[in-house]
């Protein structure tokens, strides 16, 4: 089966982006993969090439937008599921240094046989809860970036992801659209685990109708060791 590129390189050609050879094979790839492991395994709810292009692939590269990811970076993907965005991220800029982590193991051993076969390098795949691996020293306060496409309020993602991220780095946050009450419920977390917002990048992902939004964080002082709080707590009970 031939598949259409031309919508994928339009838009990134927008953002000053060249799709290798190479990158496509692996887009496609990783494409066929994800829908044959659907089959068995509830991964994503779109599997047509275009909308997976446009709500997967275009979606998690669109970071490059706001941040440089050029440069050799330390980057963790937290909750990243079937590899949203770290695997396309990885797949465009191969100079970052990615761990992906998810709590589910059955999608972890997936992450790793799309690692495998796509022959990418510097990107491991960890089975763990957040909770647990921000109290390990080797991922404590060890990142530049920490992103997360993960559905959870931004007071949750922000106590799971800023224990992460070292005093200059960032934790950026993809949204869906309106995202303003919830930045404002969340600012006295935000600012108890260490971080402040920087700013929020609203935009219309380019050739869709999808409206998103990035939440840019800054890590400005140390996350005090309470944080996270033990499993589960996060989520139920939201800092605020």
């Amino acid at each position: 089966m031939t598949y259409d590129f031309k919508k994928f390189e339009a838009v990134l050609k927008k953002w000053n982006l060249v799709l290798t050879e190479e990158q496509k094979n692996q887009f496609l790839t990783y494409y066929e993969m994800l829908v044959e492991k659907n089959k068995v395994m509830n991964l994503t709810s779109v599997t047509e090439f275009n909308e997976v292009v446009e709500k997967h692939f275009l979606d998690s590269i669109s970071l490059w937008t706001i941040e440089d990811l050029s440069q050799r970076k330390k980057v963790l993907d937290l909750g990243t599921g079937a590899g949203f965005p770290g695997i396309p991220l990885k797949i465009m800029f191969p100079e970052l240094e990615i761990t992906l982590a998810d709590s589910l193991n059955k999608r972890i051993l997936f992450l790793q046989e799309v690692i495998d076969a796509l022959k990418l390098q510097n990107i491991s795949a960890i089975h763990g809860r957040a909770e647990e691996m921000a109290k390990q020293e080797n991922f404590r306060e060890s990142y530049d970036l920490c992103v997360s496409r993960a559905v959870a309020n931004l007071s949750t993602l922000s106590e799971y992801c800023l224990p992460f991220v070292r005093i200059g780095g960032k934790f950026i946050s993809y949204k869906s659209g309106e995202i303003e009450e919830e930045q404002k419920n969340a600012k006295n977390a935000v600012f108890l685990l260490g971080g402040k917002i920087e700013k929020i990048h609203k935009f219309e992902l380019d050739g869709t109708e999808l409206k998103r939004s990035f939440v840019v964080i800054d890590k400005v002082k140390k996350t005090p060791k309470l944080y996270p709080r033990k499993a589960g707590t996060p989520a139920k009970n939201p800092l605020s």
